[in-house]
C-alpha cells in the first residue's frame, strides 16, 4: 500500500501518475514572444519614458540605466518628434533644449503658468518614495544644497526606504531610510507646515509603520522649526526626539 501522505495526492500508491482535478489544476498562458527588432524595443522604450516622466531629459534616462544610455533615446525622441508623436522643449530651467513631452503634458504645463495678479492656492504637499519616478530630484534635477554641513554624511539620494516630500513641485524634506535623519530644504513656516502634513499622514494612513526622527540637517530636532511643523502635524516628543505612528 502506499504511503498515507501520497494516497490522495498527484502520485497512486504504485508510483503512477493520477489525472489531476480540473478546479486543482493550476492556469497557465503563453507569454508574449520577446521583441527582437532593436528599433522597435527603443521606441516602446522612449513612449515609456514619456508616459513615467513626462518630461524626459538625460537625466531621467541616465536614471533607468538604459543600454544605450542618452544618446540613443535622443536619437529615437528626435524621430517621434518628427512623427508628431513628442515635443522638444524649454521645459525645465537649466537644462538646455534637450528635453521633450508629449502635447498634452506641454499643454498641461502651460497650464500652471504663474500670473502675478492672481491669488496664490494654498499649497500642495506631496510625499513620495525617493525613488518613485514623479520624484523629479536625482534624475532631470540635481538635489538641492539646502543647509546640511559638509561632512556631515548625510545627502540625499534616489535610495530604497527614502521619502521625499514635495510642495507645488520643489523638494522640501528628505527622510533618510528609517527616518532617524531628516534633511530640510526651506524656512518658509508655511511651507514647512504643509509637508510635515504630508509626512505625517503617510505613517498615519498605514503606508508607513512608523517614524522615529532624531536628527535634522545633522543636528538634533528638539526645538527646531522642523520639530514645531512636526508636532502640530501630529507627531510627539520623545526623549531622543519626534516620532510619528498610525
Amino acid at each position: 500500500l502506499g504511503s498515507p501522505g501520497l494516497s490522495g495526492g498527484r502520485y497512486g500508491s504504485a508510483g503512477g501518475a493520477v489525472p489531476t482535478p480540473p478546479l486543482a489544476a493550476g492556469r497557465w498562458s503563453a507569454l508574449p514572444t520577446p521583441e527582437l527588432d532593436a528599433t522597435t524595443h527603443a521606441r516602446a522604450t522612449a513612449e515609456l519614458l514619456l508616459d513615467r516622466y513626462g518630461v524626459v531629459t538625460r537625466g531621467s534616462v541616465m536614471a533607468e540605466n538604459i543600454l544605450g544610455g542618452f544618446g540613443l533615446m535622443y536619437k529615437v525622441l528626435a524621430r517621434l518628434e518628427e512623427a508628431g508623436r513628442c515635443r522638444r522643449g524649454y521645459f525645465i530651467e537649466h537644462l538646455g533644449a534637450a528635453q521633450f513631452a508629449v502635447p498634452a503634458t506641454v499643454d498641461r504645463l502651460r497650464s500652471y503658468t504663474d500670473d502675478a495678479q492672481l491669488a496664490k492656492p494654498e499649497p500642495v504637499a506631496l510625499a513620495l518614495a525617493a525613488t518613485d519616478p514623479a520624484n523629479p530630484y536625482g534624475a532631470a534635477l540635481s538635489w538641492p544644497a539646502g543647509n546640511v554641513e559638509a561632512g556631515s554624511g548625510h545627502r540625499p539620494g534616489r535610495k530604497a526606504g527614502a521619502l521625499v516630500v514635495l510642495v507645488d513641485g520643489a523638494l522640501v524634506l528628505y527622510v533618510e531610510r528609517g527616518g532617524k535623519t531628516l534633511l530640510v530644504f526651506t524656512e518658509d513656516e508655511s511651507v514647512l507646515a504643509a509637508a510635515a502634513g504630508a509626512l505625517v499622514d503617510v505613517v498615519k494612513r498605514g503606508a508607513v509603520d512608523k517614524l522615529v526622527m532624531e536628527k535634522v540637517n545633522g543636528h538634533g530636532i528638539l526645538d527646531t522649526p522642523a520639530a514645531s511643523a512636526l508636532t502640530a502635524a501630529g507627531a510627539y516628543s520623545t526623549p531622543k526626539g519626534l516620532r510619528i505612528r498610525a
